[in-house]
């Protein structure tokens, strides 16, 4: 994470676009990624999915929005300060406390 950082960071940097990237600019830029990563599938039978983007063309398109998504997301992280890497690590030993595998083993979690 720390070179992805660097590299996002040196790329803003040699544009001059670290003054535009606020919390609230930098969220929406990223919001307005997943829109564009959603709307590759919005019309995808949701079983034929994986099948669909397994074609090169379609594969290549979703991981380009994809890396736009992570792009931003490392950006809003530097912004505020934020270690991704040591936070997702955090989440999920959070989530394995949670969601202890021997009670939802193949149950979809759901929200209280």
């Amino acid at each position: 994470m720390g070179e992805l950082t660097r590299l996002v960071r040196e790329f803003s940097t040699e544009r001059d676009w670290q003054q535009f990237h606020d919390p609230k600019s930098v969220i929406l830029a990223l919001v307005g990624e997943v829109g564009e990563l959603a709307e590759l599938f919005q019309w995808v039978p949701a079983e034929q999915a994986v099948a669909q983007f397994s074609d090169p063309a379609r594969q290549a398109r979703a991981a380009e929005e994809m890396a736009d998504v992570l792009v931003y997301l490392v950006c809003l992280a530097d912004v505020l300060g934020v270690d991704l890497g040591e936070a997702a690590r955090a989440k999920l030993a959070a989530s394995h406390v949670r969601f202890a595998a021997d009670q939802v083993r193949g149950v979809a979690p759901h929200k209280p």
